[in-house]
């Protein structure tokens, strides 16, 4: 499903289920810094009913199963959901995945204790989605927007790794990310009320293949190229890698936080 924002890439479409096997892959690279911060914040655990939206390959419901939340996820990704249901089959895990945008993702009215949107919420229409997730929690329930990136200048290789998704893709938006709080739009405030904010560093530690696939699982290289041009991508991502990067090294990441309760 090709999907076309004016604000990301210049409007160039992508499609995330063209990228979906990799993305299964190489995406669940979230520390365990990163899931106990929200288990100490009270979040998604035993006792909760949970929604994550933009579920992906299901990274989040998956990692926090264990906590005892009872989880749903929805993905506007046909084929991403499939590899979330697969994933989830094979860990012996209960979790309801569907294909729905948040939009029109349908619960019942109050269904949920908590939603979570993990690097997936700029993509949202404002105007319906808040709404929406505002209809599907419960009294006092709570929003949480996740966020977890790299900060490639404080990184030599994610720097270079950065500068050749521009080489094919030029209209990228992806990259030159820096430490920034998660700002709602105005549209949440009519529905949310913002009570938690923050911030805060984390490596992440990766082998030079397990970079290679989390850069080629990005919006900018495996959801947007063409085969050839993902091919020649691929070729002179792993050959800068094997100039520049040890086997295994840690990429600087920053992760950011914010908590609101519905109204």
């Amino acid at each position: 499903m090709n999907i076309t924002k004016n604000n990301i890439d210049g409007g160039k479409a992508f499609d995330w289920g063209r990228t979906s096997e990799d993305y299964a892959k190489y995406r669940d690279i979230y520390p365990a810094a990163f899931y106990d911060d929200l288990v100490k914040r009270g979040l998604c655990i035993s006792g909760q009913s949970v929604l994550d939206l933009g579920t992906g390959t299901g990274v989040l419901p998956r990692n926090l199963y264990r906590y005892g939340a009872k989880w749903c996820g929805t993905d506007i990704s046909p084929e991403q959901i499939e590899q979330a249901k697969q994933l989830a089959a094979a860990a012996g895990m209960d979790i309801d995945f569907r294909a729905a945008s948040a939009e029109t993702t349908d619960y019942p009215d109050q269904s949920f204790d908590v939603v979570t949107a993990c690097q997936c919420y700029w993509y949202f229409d404002p105007a319906k989605a808040y709404p929406n997730i505002a209809r599907m929690l419960k009294p006092g329930g709570r929003l949480v927007l996740l966020y977890m990136g790299w900060l490639a200048d404080e990184d030599k290789i994610a720097d270079a790794s950065e500068k050749l998704v521009l080489k094919y893709n030029p209209s990228w938006t992806g990259g030159g990310d820096r430490r920034h709080l998660i700002v709602p739009p105005e549209e949440a405030g009519q529905w949310f009320d913002i009570t938690e904010q923050t911030m805060y560093d984390l490596p992440v530690h990766f082998t030079k293949a397990a970079w290679h696939g989390r850069m080629r699982a990005c919006r900018g290289v495996g959801a947007s190229l063409d085969a050839e041009k993902l091919a020649a991508w691929d070729a002179e991502h792993r050959g800068m890698l094997d100039r520049i990067a040890p086997d295994e090294f840690d990429i600087q990441h920053y992760a950011a936080v914010t908590v609101m309760t519905v109204k």
